[in-house]
């Protein structure tokens, strides 16, 4: 399959992210977005972005940017510094072959360079594929919010997943 690459972000890369995360809107099980967003919706939140504290990594195979990974302020007050919400997108084409496994492994491995101490999932419950590869890096449940989304008419839960960084 070829060698796994973890790069920062540039704005260049911006538009494979929104295609990225747009192709996982319809499945209703990743997102809290309803609808596509733009890459000009999404250039605020890529600028909020901090190669030196808050990454966005894109995920290289063959020199084909396959997914993103990033970090972002849990709560943004100065007491949560060290607490971080970690996202994770595959493209379509990329997905069931174990890049999840090495882009969570690669977030835990980045976790000290930048003084991250805690590291959180948001999962929809009934993300099941993304609740089992979280735990089995050992990130445990640590909140479970009933019924605080609506997709389609559908309440659904959200599960807070933790990990604490040794």
């Amino acid at each position: 399959m070829g060698e796994l690459q973890f790069r920062i972000a540039n704005i260049e890369d911006l538009p494979k992210v929104v295609e990225i995360y747009n192709s996982t809107i319809a499945s209703r099980m990743v997102t809290a977005d309803l609808e596509e967003v733009s890459v000009a919706q999404r250039l605020p939140w890529f600028e909020a972005h901090n190669p030196e504290k808050r990454p966005l990594w894109v995920m290289e195979l063959n020199n084909e940017i396959c997914g993103w990974i990033s970090f972002q302020d849990f709560y943004g007050r100065v007491a949560y510094e060290a607490t971080v919400e970690v996202s994770i997108y595959l493209d379509a084409n990329f997905r069931g072959h174990g890049l999840g496994t090495k882009a969570i492994q690669y977030a835990l491995e980045m976790c000290p360079k930048y003084k991250i101490e805690t590291l959180l999932g948001f999962i929809f419950a009934q993300n099941e594929p993304s609740i089992r590869l979280f735990k089995h890096f050992g990130f445990e449940s640590w909140g479970h919010l009933p019924a605080v989304a609506e997709l389609d008419g559908k309440k659904c839960d959200l599960v807070i997943l933790g990990k604490k960084i040794s």
